[in-house]
């Protein structure tokens, strides 16, 4: 296997993951609000004094998102490869890490799955119910393990979501962000190809999660891709299109979908999809994280501009993204060549 491209793009990922995560912190709940308050935004900044979520949070500061995914990732890398119980393992690591009985940032089924593995619930269980979108957020460095493997990357994302999000359509959005990246990282995959294989991934996570009450994921992104796709309108009116009809909140059904649009309509430009992101606003981190780590592997590591990789290892010292991608790519190549 050819180290220098899929290095280029594994790096991309953990670096698209944190780009877009940082950079959609800010965000307000609305498109107009975010726009009155910031108007057009083309880098860090930092969050609002009256952030309902992340004030405080200096400029270029990654959330929960890119953490729990740097968690997981870690595991993968000390396992070579994902478990059930490795998953719950990084996952009860990282909220203890961040002190998550009083973190604002703990999705309530991460909450609700973390207790219950704690009260020694069966990891299969332990997330029943579950249905936002905590399990798709760090589903990425899943992908970044199997190139071009969108079955592979669909199966093991959804094990890592069921400790805390065990219902179709979070397993299902799940399997959407790794099946994408995964088919993000071979070369001669294009950007409908990237598009497509999270369509086909998110009905495999969709059979594999527990039954649960929800739109088809699978679906929904394909609207959310022809949104962002419409003719008719520019930009401005495709952005409130995908936040109006898609929606952007913390549901596994609206943020993985938005997420597919932010993509599509940044033509797998990571820089613009964290614009996109931003202006989308709502849970912005989340979906700008997804959406960014997508467009990372599929463009590569030099599409991210180095300044912007060095503001997010700067405001971000506790976490090596260098390593962290360099490990990924030592699993992805072992698993490539057994």
């Amino acid at each position: 296997m050819e180290v220098a491209w899929l290095r280029s793009k594994i790096y991309g990922g953990v670096y698209g993951q944190a780009l877009g995560d940082a950079f959609g912190m800010p965000a307000l709940l609305t498109p107009a609000q975010t726009r009155a308050r910031f108007g057009r935004v083309t880098g860090f900044l930092a969050a609002p004094d009256d952030h309902p979520v992340h004030a405080g949070l200096p400029a270029g500061r990654i959330t929960d998102d890119t953490e729990q995914a740097l968690w997981l990732a870690r595991q993968i890398i000390r396992e070579g490869g994902v478990s059930l119980d490795g998953a719950a393992q990084a996952i009860v690591a990282w909220y203890d890490a961040v002190s998550g009985d009083t973190c604002p940032f703990v999705g309530p089924s991460t909450r609700r799955g973390v207790a219950n593995i704690r009260a020694g619930m069966d990891p299969r269980r332990s997330g029943l119910g579950g249905d936002t979108n905590g399990a798709a957020m760090r589903a990425s460095v899943v992908g970044l393990i199997h190139p071009g493997d969108v079955l592979s990357a669909a199966r093991d994302a959804t094990t890592t979501a069921i400790p805390t999000h065990n219902t179709s359509v979070a397993c299902a959005a799940a399997a959407a962000v790794a099946g994408a990246v995964a088919r993000a990282l071979d070369p001669q995959a294009t950007l409908r190809d990237v598009l497509s294989a999270g369509i086909e991934a998110a009905d495999i996570g969709a059979q594999l999660g527990a039954p649960a009450l929800g739109a088809s994921v699978a679906r929904r992104i394909d609207l959310a891709i022809s949104l962002a796709r419409d003719e008719m309108g520019d930009d401005e009116s495709r952005i409130q299109a995908i936040h109006d009809l898609i929606g952007t909140g913390l549901a596994a059904s609206e943020a993985v979908p938005a997420a597919f649009g932010v993509v599509a309509l940044a033509d797998g430009d990571p820089m613009r999809a964290a614009e996109i992101a931003f202006a989308l606003s709502g849970d912005a981190d989340t979906i700008g994280a997804m959406a960014c780590a997508i467009c990372g592997a599929w463009r590569g590591i030099e599409a991210i501009p180095l300044a912007i990789r060095q503001a997010l290892r700067a405001a971000n010292p506790e976490h090596d993204f260098d390593a962290i991608a360099e490990g990924l790519l030592q699993v992805a190549q072992r698993r490539a060549e057994s």
